[in-house]
């Protein structure tokens, strides 16, 4: 049996204080820590309550644009009148993700901090996992690979980011507001989350003892033509194989701006800059099925696919088509999720 300590912040000093012990991990609603607490994969030695914090707020910002507090359930969040309002493609991709109850628990802080689902990584009994015991090799690149990564991956690491909130944060240029030993910074969210490089086992660029206390939504121009859509193996309760932010500004009958952001292809949200680009300036009356297709394949260029998931190139193409078309045209009601 190992000893765990618990301590209750009182406020986010005291919750940085407590964080300088060695072992210490900060806890929020728990979903995914205790979870892998329960199967040996994360050994905290002591445990800092930090769901009592006063960072559940949902604040309006000077200008339009909104401040989520860290300790902000995703319910609260996807449900708040002004993201519904505002960021609709937040609350979709919150809705998406998880079950209700899960929802209810999960706090906005812990979702951007979530953990790959890779099946290697999960589960002690695979010996080698570069992302759970560093230099140890990765299984996942010979093994069973379907829901790994087809784009930015390394001969480390091919697990994805699981988190269907985040890759809305990006395409909404939201910025995450962090508190650690060395005081406050602010990192944008297309920023935080890394690619596996030669350091798999680092999947944010958070410093030890930092945390997360705020995310900030600048006012947004996707307003009105954005739409998340998940492909997944079920509807009721399952991580993405591929989901799709996409969000377009229109000036009249031409696209202004737009952003395409993939999950389920990468270690971090993949933002589309290619595809982007081809779009940008494009008129509406010429944006043919053909045209969607040429982007589509533009959003995942370079795309490598293991043994398992060579499915997901053509799939991440026709998803990226079919969120752009629902977002332009709005063919899509109420907050739909999962492509047939």
């Amino acid at each position: 049996m190992q000893s765990i300590f618990y301590d209750r912040a009182r406020d986010v000093n005291h919750a940085l204080e407590l964080a300088r012990q060695p072992g210490a991990k900060f806890i929020g609603g728990g979903t995914n820590l205790l979870d892998l607490y329960k199967s040996g994969i994360e050994k905290p030695v002591r445990l800092v309550d930090v769901s009592r914090l006063a960072l559940a707020g949902i604040d309006e910002l000077p200008g339009g644009g909104l401040r989520i507090g860290a300790m902000a359930s995703n319910t609260a969040a996807a449900n708040h009148p002004l993201v519904r309002q505002r960021y609709r493609l937040l609350s979709e991709a919150l809705l998406n993700g998880a079950s209700t109850q899960l929802r209810n628990m999960a706090t906005v802080g812990g979702n951007l901090l979530q953990r790959t689902r890779c099946y290697y990584f999960t589960d002690p009994a695979f010996p080698h996992c570069n992302k759970r015991d560093p230099g140890s090799g990765c299984d996942a690149i010979d093994g069973h690979n379907r829901i790994h990564a087809i784009l930015g991956a390394s001969p480390h690491c091919i697990a994805t980011n699981p988190s269907d909130m985040s890759v809305a944060l990006v395409a909404l240029d939201a910025i995450v507001h962090l508190h650690g030993p060395d005081g406050e910074r602010h990192v944008p969210v297309a920023d935080f989350h890394r690619l596996p490089e030669d350091r798999p086992q680092d999947d944010t660029v958070i410093r030890p003892g930092e945390l997360i206390t705020a995310v900030e939504l600048p006012p947004s121009p996707f307003a009105q033509h954005a739409h998340y859509l998940k492909v997944r193996d079920r509807a009721s309760y399952a991580f993405a194989l591929v989901s799709v932010a996409a969000a377009v500004d229109l000036d009249g009958d031409t696209i202004r701006d737009l952003r395409i952001v993939l999950g389920g292809v990468a270690h971090k949200p993949w933002r589309a800059l290619g595809a982007e680009q081809r779009l940008r300036g494009h008129a509406l009356d010429a944006l043919s099925d053909d045209v969607l297709g040429r982007v589509g394949a533009d959003a995942v260029a370079g795309a490598q696919p293991h043994a398992h998931n060579a499915f997901k190139v053509e799939l991440a193409q026709r998803a990226v088509a079919r969120a752009l078309r629902v977002a332009i045209d709005g063919y899509a009601t109420g907050f739909a999720g999962d492509m047939a």
